[in-house]
């Protein structure tokens, strides 16, 4: 088999995952490839998480998890499969404004797929969201925290106390400059005396 053909084939098994035949229609059940129809807030809408409400998607856990016992997940954990709860609730909904044409059993096809297929990469895809969204935060903290500091010493300079405070400081470094300098160039300009080695008694 030829490069080219396992490319091939790889695409096929991507798209067979990614979509579902019904009523001799493809219905991709990947939302991200129904990106040349979004407009640019429906694009962040679906990017974003934390878009739907917390009760909306508490109510819909049991329907994409069922096997899961969710008290007995950390934080971290309940954080992301909530996030892929989203991830289920907004592909869906784009779904449904794709292809009006579904019918609720079609639909409920279309979700039960999603839910055996699409599972690990919304959880992979939300991960990495907080990621950069955390990544993000903390870049901004970061700027912040350096404009106010910058700001602050601004500030502190521009006060006539400081000014005054200022004055007699950078005189004394003068002064001290000054001194430092003369001192070095009077010992640079007088030779040290160096003895024959008839008066030294070395021989």
């Amino acid at each position: 088999m030829t490069a080219a053909q396992q490319q091939d084939l790889q695409l096929q098994r991507r798209l067979q995952q990614d979509s579902i035949q019904l009523a001799g229609k493809t219905i991709y059940i990947n939302p991200f490839l129904y990106w040349r129809r979004f407009d640019s807030n429906t694009d962040r809408w679906l990017r974003e998480p934390g878009q739907l409400s917390e009760e909306q998607i508490q109510q819909n856990r049991i329907r994409f998890y069922p096997e899961l016992e969710w008290a007995l997940l950390d934080e971290r954990d309940q954080e992301i499969k909530d996030g892929a709860v989203e991830m289920f609730l907004k592909s869906l909904e784009l779904i449904s404004t794709f292809h009006p044409e579904l019918t609720s059993g079609q639909l409920l096809e279309v979700e039960r797929k999603m839910a055996i297929t699409k599972k690990r990469s919304f959880e992979r895809w939300v991960e990495k969201s907080y990621r950069r969204r955390s990544r993000e935060v903390t870049r901004e903290k970061r700027r912040f925290e350096r404009n106010r500091f910058l700001r602050g010493w601004g500030e502190w300079i521009a006060l006539d106390t400081t000014h005054q405070a200022l004055v007699p400081v950078v005189a004394l470094l003068v002064l001290s400059a000054v001194a430092g300098w003369s001192l070095g160039s009077a010992q640079s300009s007088c030779p040290t005396l160096v003895l024959p080695p008839e008066q030294t008694g070395v021989r």
